[in-house]
Protein backbone atom coordinates (compact mmCIF):
# COMPACT_ATOMS: atom_id res chain seq x y z
CA UNK A 1 0.00 0.00 0.00
CA UNK A 2 1.84 3.61 -0.83
CA UNK A 3 2.23 5.77 1.55
CA UNK A 4 0.44 8.82 1.92
CA UNK A 5 2.94 10.51 4.06
CA UNK A 6 5.46 13.56 1.71
CA UNK A 7 8.98 11.73 1.55
CA UNK A 8 11.35 13.55 3.58
CA UNK A 9 13.35 14.79 -0.01
CA UNK A 10 9.67 16.85 -0.65
CA UNK A 11 9.14 18.07 2.64
CA UNK A 12 13.29 19.26 2.80
CA UNK A 13 12.52 21.08 -0.38
CA UNK A 14 9.02 23.02 0.78
CA UNK A 15 11.08 23.94 3.69
CA UNK A 16 11.81 27.50 4.04
CA UNK A 17 13.68 28.34 7.02
CA UNK A 18 14.76 25.53 9.33
CA UNK A 19 14.24 21.66 9.85
CA UNK A 20 15.63 20.22 13.46
CA UNK A 21 15.83 16.69 14.26
CA UNK A 22 15.27 14.65 17.17
CA UNK A 23 16.67 11.31 17.91
CA UNK A 24 16.09 9.50 20.82
CA UNK A 25 17.09 5.88 20.20
CA UNK A 26 20.62 4.04 20.99
CA UNK A 27 19.90 1.65 18.18
CA UNK A 28 18.14 1.54 14.89
CA UNK A 29 18.32 -1.24 12.19
CA UNK A 30 21.66 -2.07 11.33
CA UNK A 31 22.81 -1.22 7.64
CA UNK A 32 25.19 -2.45 5.35
CA UNK A 33 27.39 1.06 6.46
CA UNK A 34 27.02 -0.02 9.98
CA UNK A 35 28.02 -4.06 9.76
CA UNK A 36 31.32 -2.85 7.17
CA UNK A 37 32.42 -0.43 10.22
CA UNK A 38 32.03 -3.24 12.99
CA UNK A 39 34.12 -5.36 10.65
CA UNK A 40 36.74 -2.46 11.40
CA UNK A 41 36.30 -0.53 7.82
CA UNK A 42 36.71 2.96 7.86
CA UNK A 43 35.43 5.78 5.65
CA UNK A 44 38.41 7.64 3.23
CA UNK A 45 36.92 11.34 3.97
CA UNK A 46 39.32 12.46 1.87
CA UNK A 47 37.09 10.29 -1.13
CA UNK A 48 34.01 12.61 -1.08
CA UNK A 49 32.77 11.05 -3.92
CA UNK A 50 32.94 7.24 -2.06
CA UNK A 51 30.71 7.97 0.84
CA UNK A 52 28.82 11.36 -0.59
CA UNK A 53 25.10 10.15 -0.50
CA UNK A 54 22.07 11.80 -1.92
CA UNK A 55 21.04 12.59 1.62
CA UNK A 56 23.95 14.47 1.66
CA UNK A 57 23.11 16.76 -1.20
CA UNK A 58 19.66 17.51 -0.39
CA UNK A 59 20.77 18.92 3.19
CA UNK A 60 23.72 21.10 0.96
CA UNK A 61 21.25 22.37 -1.29
CA UNK A 62 18.78 22.99 1.56
CA UNK A 63 21.36 24.74 3.74
CA UNK A 64 22.22 26.59 -0.02
CA UNK A 65 18.76 28.04 0.34
CA UNK A 66 19.03 29.25 3.61
CA UNK A 67 17.69 26.65 5.93
CA UNK A 68 19.36 25.94 9.08
CA UNK A 69 19.82 21.92 9.87
CA UNK A 70 20.57 20.82 13.21
CA UNK A 71 19.96 17.17 14.58
CA UNK A 72 20.04 16.75 18.32
CA UNK A 73 20.44 13.11 19.59
CA UNK A 74 19.54 11.71 23.44
CA UNK A 75 22.13 8.72 24.19
CA UNK A 76 22.96 6.67 26.81
CA UNK A 77 26.48 5.91 28.11
CA UNK A 78 28.10 4.15 27.91
CA UNK A 79 27.29 4.40 24.53
CA UNK A 80 26.11 1.64 22.28
CA UNK A 81 28.38 0.23 19.36
CA UNK A 82 25.51 2.01 16.84
CA UNK A 83 25.84 5.54 18.66
CA UNK A 84 29.40 5.08 18.06
CA UNK A 85 29.07 4.25 15.00
CA UNK A 86 26.73 7.57 14.27
CA UNK A 87 29.37 9.56 15.84
CA UNK A 88 31.46 8.39 13.91
CA UNK A 89 29.82 9.02 10.40
CA UNK A 90 28.48 12.60 12.00
CA UNK A 91 31.12 14.02 9.96
CA UNK A 92 29.15 13.78 6.51
CA UNK A 93 26.17 15.22 8.58
CA UNK A 94 28.54 18.41 9.60
CA UNK A 95 30.13 18.62 5.99
CA UNK A 96 26.70 18.48 4.55
CA UNK A 97 25.82 21.23 6.59
CA UNK A 98 23.90 20.25 9.19
CA UNK A 99 24.90 21.24 13.15
CA UNK A 100 24.67 18.66 15.43
CA UNK A 101 24.80 17.73 19.25
CA UNK A 102 24.79 15.07 21.70
CA UNK A 103 22.85 14.78 25.02
CA UNK A 104 23.57 12.20 27.46
CA UNK A 105 20.57 10.96 28.82
CA UNK A 106 21.46 11.30 32.13
CA UNK A 107 20.88 15.00 31.63
CA UNK A 108 17.34 14.79 30.35
CA UNK A 109 15.27 13.66 33.18
CA UNK A 110 13.79 16.72 33.71
CA UNK A 111 13.07 17.11 30.30
CA UNK A 112 9.23 16.84 28.34
CA UNK A 113 10.24 14.36 25.42
CA UNK A 114 8.17 13.50 23.00
CA UNK A 115 7.90 9.16 22.65
CA UNK A 116 9.20 8.97 19.20
CA UNK A 117 12.36 10.61 17.07
CA UNK A 118 10.85 13.16 14.80
CA UNK A 119 11.51 16.22 12.02
CA UNK A 120 10.52 19.25 12.17
CA UNK A 121 9.84 21.54 9.38
CA UNK A 122 9.87 25.76 9.48
CA UNK A 123 8.15 24.79 13.12
CA UNK A 124 5.02 23.95 11.97
CA UNK A 125 5.14 20.18 10.44
CA UNK A 126 5.88 16.93 12.23
CA UNK A 127 7.36 13.93 10.36
CA UNK A 128 7.32 11.45 13.38
CA UNK A 129 9.28 8.33 13.04
CA UNK A 130 7.30 4.79 14.49
CA UNK A 131 10.22 2.11 15.04
CA UNK A 132 9.77 -1.50 15.97
CA UNK A 133 11.91 -2.42 19.13
CA UNK A 134 14.92 -3.60 17.14
CA UNK A 135 15.14 -0.14 15.17
CA UNK A 136 13.20 -0.34 12.04
CA UNK A 137 10.82 1.98 10.62
CA UNK A 138 7.08 0.74 11.07
CA UNK A 139 5.84 3.89 9.38
CA UNK A 140 6.14 7.65 9.04
CA UNK A 141 3.43 10.43 9.90
CA UNK A 142 3.00 13.81 9.32
CA UNK A 143 0.83 16.27 11.75
CA UNK A 144 0.33 19.46 12.18
CA UNK A 145 -1.38 19.29 15.69
CA UNK A 146 -0.48 22.08 17.22
CA UNK A 147 -0.25 20.33 20.47
CA UNK A 148 2.60 17.86 18.96
CA UNK A 149 4.26 20.36 17.60
CA UNK A 150 4.42 22.77 20.61
CA UNK A 151 5.85 20.03 22.54
CA UNK A 152 8.48 18.50 19.83
CA UNK A 153 9.44 22.01 19.39
CA UNK A 154 9.74 23.01 22.97
CA UNK A 155 12.01 19.66 23.75
CA UNK A 156 14.27 20.18 20.43
CA UNK A 157 15.08 23.61 22.20
CA UNK A 158 15.51 22.41 25.67
CA UNK A 159 18.01 19.40 24.65
CA UNK A 160 19.76 21.71 21.96
CA UNK A 161 20.44 23.75 24.79
CA UNK A 162 21.90 21.33 27.54
CA UNK A 163 23.54 19.49 24.76
CA UNK A 164 27.31 19.23 23.36
CA UNK A 165 27.86 20.17 20.14
CA UNK A 166 29.40 17.26 18.01
CA UNK A 167 33.25 18.40 17.78
CA UNK A 168 33.26 18.54 21.14
CA UNK A 169 31.25 15.21 22.65
CA UNK A 170 33.73 12.23 22.86
CA UNK A 171 33.21 9.18 23.02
Amino acid sequence: MPSSVPSFAELLRRCEHAAVHLELRDWYAPTDRFEAWQRGDRIDWDDRESWWHPYDQMITDAVARGVVIRRARVISEPVSDYIRWEHYVTHANITAGEDVRWLPRRQATAIALPGNDFWLFDGALLRVHHFSGDGVVIEDEITADPNAVKLCAAAFETVWELAIPHHLYEI
